[in-house]
């Protein structure tokens, strides 16, 4: 009888070290999509159409996350210790809008005109600064 007396605290204690040991177990939506907005801004005000597609495909890769539609895993992700990715992280109310910063953030990487994907990399800025977490 003494043992099961203990059992759940022992259980217990292993499920509190292994949510130590994997810290994010839940992401931080509000943290990724800050960080996309920044590359979304670094893509704005690039001056080739090389970084403005590497920052925009960043702000794509925050916010898919790695199991996410159009994750490029050959592109840097700068929200890999945040989460799983800003849309698969945030609560279901937030999704509409996360998800038209997105298609913005898409439309830009798709442009093949430097001054107009920097443009529409402006909009994926101001709309990801928008959402309120």
């Amino acid at each position: 009888m003494v043992r099961t007396r203990f059992l759940p605290a022992a259980a217990m204690a292993t499920g509190l070290s292994a949510l130590l040991a994997f810290p994010v177990l839940a992401g931080d939506s509000k943290q990724q999509v800050a960080t996309a907005a920044a590359h979304a801004g670094m893509a704005a005000a690039a001056t080739d159409m090389k970084m403005v597609k590497g920052h925009l495909q960043h702000v794509i890769n925050c916010m898919v996350g790695p199991a996410g539609e159009g994750f490029d895993s050959s592109q840097a992700n700068p929200c890999k210790d945040q989460g799983f990715g800003a849309i698969p992280d945030a609560p279901m109310d937030k999704m509409p809008a996360l998800q038209a910063a997105l298609k913005v953030a898409r439309d830009a990487a798709a442009e093949s005109d430097l001054a107009k994907a920097r443009e529409k990399a402006a909009a994926a800025q101001a709309a990801l600064g928008k959402i309120s977490m």
